[in-house]
């Protein structure tokens, strides 16, 4: 569990309702994993039903912020606008549904363009990747991990037209302002950390350790997603399980690695 990992740390636990898909950040789906989650055991000492020191706890709330930061690496010359569509890059770079896959620089211009927006509002934005630039880190869970910029990942985007920041951008925005000095994850996101690491160098931020959990998979070996409504919380409360039942079933299905000091926590 999160908060015994926190604890053991020395650090304490926090709930940010990462809130950006508006889609699916309805106000009942909001609700239902404060309850599902407390239900699960699960206790927090900062969030955004307690509040804490870095409130708001909600990245809606935290616009300002992401702007802040958008500004600042358009400023530097990090940022460009890009005028794809998704079907596009789909039809350009045949990627996998769980990865962005490589942009091919489609949009990408010759030379860096340095502050030359005020606003992101109407454009896709794109991170202008260092080709060629080594990203390694030491994995809590899974070791030395060593990714190039330009082959294991491309441009990727920062902020869409409709005026929302990126789940990478605001993650390092909000790991850096909440002095979060660790994060637990799934092992989906290990690509995900060498972009966040190069955003974090540019904006002048400091990276949190990293541990990253084996994922849980179904019966044919797919990860476990939204769609499978059977297994979420709410659906297993519905079906008369306990807490203790729903923990150690699902230790069980994803194998996870026993506590280790490595938590979304702050010291």
């Amino acid at each position: 569990m999160a908060q015994q990992r926190a604890l053991a740390a020395g650090g304490i636990l926090i709930l940010r309702d990462e809130d950006l898909d508006p889609e699916r950040s309805q106000q009942h789906f909001r609700q239902a994993m404060l309850e599902d989650l407390r239900w699960l055991g699960l206790q927090w000492q900062e969030g955004p039903d307690v509040g804490g020191t870095f409130a708001p706890y909600t990245q809606s709330q935290r616009h300002v912020l992401y702007q802040d930061a958008w500004r600042r690496l358009q400023a530097a010359g990090w940022l460009y606008p890009c005028r794809c569509s998704r079907k596009d890059l789909a039809l350009a770079m045949q990627a996998p549904h769980d990865d962005e896959g490589i942009y091919p620089g489609t949009c990408r211009p010759a030379i860096a363009l340095l502050g030359e927006v005020d606003t992101p509002t109407g454009a896709n934005w794109r991170f202008r990747v260092p080709q060629g630039e080594v990203v390694e880190f030491v994995d809590g869970h899974f070791g030395p991990q060593r990714f190039v910029a330009g082959r294991d990942f491309g441009d990727f985007l920062v902020w869409w037209r409709d005026n929302l920041p990126s789940y990478q951008l605001a993650v390092v925005v909000d790991d850096a302002a909440m002095r979060v000095t660790e994060v637990v994850r799934g092992a989906d996101l290990l690509k995900s950390t060498a972009r966040q690491i190069l955003l974090a160098r540019a904006l002048g931020l400091p990276s949190p350790d990293w541990y990253h959990c084996d994922l849980l998979l179904d019966q044919r070996g797919q990860r476990l997603a939204k769609r499978h409504d059977a297994l979420s919380l709410r659906a297993l409360r519905e079906q008369g399980k306990q807490p203790q039942e729903v923990l150690s079933f699902f230790t069980q299905e994803a194998n996870f690695p026993p506590p280790s000091p490595k938590n979304d926590v702050r010291k």
